[in-house]
């Protein structure tokens, strides 16, 4: 199965492991609760998958790699105890509370909930001396004398022996006791999470051009050369904040994450060239309204993959604006109740101090965001609109204390200043912004006419939960005449074809728009 497949069963196996019968008694009792062992090789995604999970499903998580841990971490140190047995007093040994088992308790007091996952990674690479207390800990899931609480689902991971020499194989009475789910890397369900997640458009269309690069190990006389999915998502980060830097993107910075000399290599030089398409075919400038006959030419005769690079040149530089709209927006609904509320309040005399009033929003905001980290943590989209809340607040608060009018009206109406203007830096962005993209599918139009490439680009943006979000609210008029004619039809059949055989995975436009507007 893929990642993907392997997140949706983990979720279901903890759903049901936490079901309970009408008296509160887990209907899987916890011995009989499987722990699940993912088994794949590195770099795949488990650890990731895990974290979603339990955001998603609002359930804290404690993780821990099983290879960072002796026997006494794991299990804990042995003390001297004194027990009378028979009116005789002896003196025994017993265990403090094992370093895991204690952070699942850690956990369940910060978030007040006693239901959680316990995430092991790497559990069949420990040591020889953790390896028999491993093995106990999967059949009946202690640690030395310490149990996981009931309520918490065990979920493992691991990899095959081909990736790892330090495996140790696991008997069959301890696999029986097992949820075994072997996962494979899968490109395209990776695809699809690079482009929610925003990667680099030059390693996504490097990847559709040559895909069999995504996932590779080798040996080579001894040597073991590799690119993993973890590889690429974080290469993807550094090139980013190279470049927002103004730091060179070299051979060297690219070889130290893709660890396979070819590969590493033949993305180098793509690199640079997706680098120099950006300049040949003016971006900036066709963003700008600004297309030159040269370039719209240029594009007609180029081939495959220079088309395809192109493509992801403009999602590469339209996509920061649109993000950067939605998470504006998505802050300012998210300050909008609370500051009509307060308003209301003022007006009817209910409010005597603006000041504690914000301070109060400011305080819930950074609450949710702590009480969300209890709980496996917040997406960064969730994060963001509250993160903008907060700081809105702060600064307002700041603001009143040093401007010296006491009375509740006027001290709102700062309030409402300092509103507007973000208000209105947000409509005028996303105005420009929507102006921009118009100006890439004119281009995309002009150039490439009936061909798939609209398609592609349509398929690359609608993808992208944010900018799916962007043209549902604010392009979809743009947008409305390009899927007619490009979606529908038996041409639009032969185009998605087309299309799949560029770039798969598309997503149907949200038709959610909340409200941003005046207070």
């Amino acid at each position: 199965m893929n990642i993907q497949e392997a997140k949706e069963q983990i979720r279901e196996t903890v759903s049901i492991y936490l079901k309970k019968d009408r008296y509160g008694n887990y209907r899987i009792p916890s011995e009989r609760q499987r722990p699940v062992f993912l088994l794949g090789a590195p770099g795949i995604g488990k650890t990731a998958i895990m974290v979603q999970i339990a955001r998603e499903m609002g359930l804290p998580l404690v993780s821990y790699a099983m290879t960072h841990h002796t026997r006494q971490s794991a299990l804990g140190l042995p003390k001297i105890v004194s027990r009378s047995y028979m009116g005789e007093t002896f003196d025994i040994s017993e265990y403090t509370m094992s370093e895991i088992i204690a952070a699942v308790y850690d956990s369940m007091e910060k978030s007040g909930r006693k239901e959680g996952i316990l995430f092991l990674d790497e559990i069949n690479c420990v040591s020889e001396t953790l390896a028999p207390s491993m093995l106990q800990f999967l059949q009946y899931k202690t640690f030395g004398s310490h149990k996981v609480p009931e309520g918490w689902v065990v979920v493992t991971a691991g990899n095959p022996p081909e990736y790892n020499r330090a495996v140790h194989d696991f008997d069959i009475v301890t696999l029986d006791r097992l949820r075994i789910m072997e996962v494979a890397p899968d490109y395209e369900t990776w695809q699809r999470y690079a482009v929610s997640r925003g990667f680099h458009q030059s390693i996504l269309t490097y990847l559709d051009i040559r895909r069999d690069d995504f996932y590779h190990i080798e040996k080579q006389g001894g040597r073991v050369q590799y690119v993993t999915a973890r590889g690429w998502e974080d290469l993807s980060e550094a090139i980013t904040l190279y470049e927002e830097s103004g730091f060179a993107v070299n051979d060297d910075l690219i070889s130290q994450y893709i660890r396979h000399e070819r590969i590493a290599g033949e993305f180098a030089a793509y690199y640079a060239l997706f680098r120099k398409y950006g300049t040949d075919y003016g971006v900036s400038e066709v963003l700008a309204g600004h297309r030159s006959e040269a370039s719209l030419q240029r594009a007609k005769e180029a081939p495959l993959d220079e088309r395809i690079s192109l493509i992801g040149l403009f999602v590469s530089a339209i996509r920061p604006d649109i993000c950067q709209v939605m998470h504006t927006e998505d802050g300012i609904r998210q300050i909008l109740p609370a500051l009509r509320q307060l308003k209301g309040d003022v007006a009817a005399g209910k409010t005597a101090d603006v000041i504690q009033a914000l301070a109060a929003l400011r305080d819930d905001e950074r609450k949710a965001i702590a009480d969300a980290a209890a709980l496996g943590g917040l997406s960064d989209a969730d994060r963001g609109k509250h993160q903008y809340a907060a700081d809105f607040a702060d600064e307002q608060v700041r603001k009143l204390q040093v401007c010296g009018d006491p009375s509740p009206a006027g001290q709102f109406d700062m309030v409402r200043q300092a509103y507007d203007i973000r208000l209105h830096y947000m409509r005028q962005l996303r105005d420009e912004t929507a102006g921009r993209l118009k100006n890439i599918l004119t281009f995309i139009d002009e150039a490439f006419g009936e061909g798939s490439e609209m398609l592609l680009l349509v398929t690359e943006l609608t993808v992208d939960p944010d900018a799916a979000r962007f043209v549902a609210e604010h392009s979809r008029e743009t947008f409305a005449a390009y899927q007619e004619r490009f979606m529908l039809g038996e041409r639009g059949m032969q185009l998605r074809r087309e299309a799949a055989a560029l770039k798969a995975g598309r997503a149907a436009l949200s038709e959610d728009a909340d409200e941003t507007g005046e207070l």
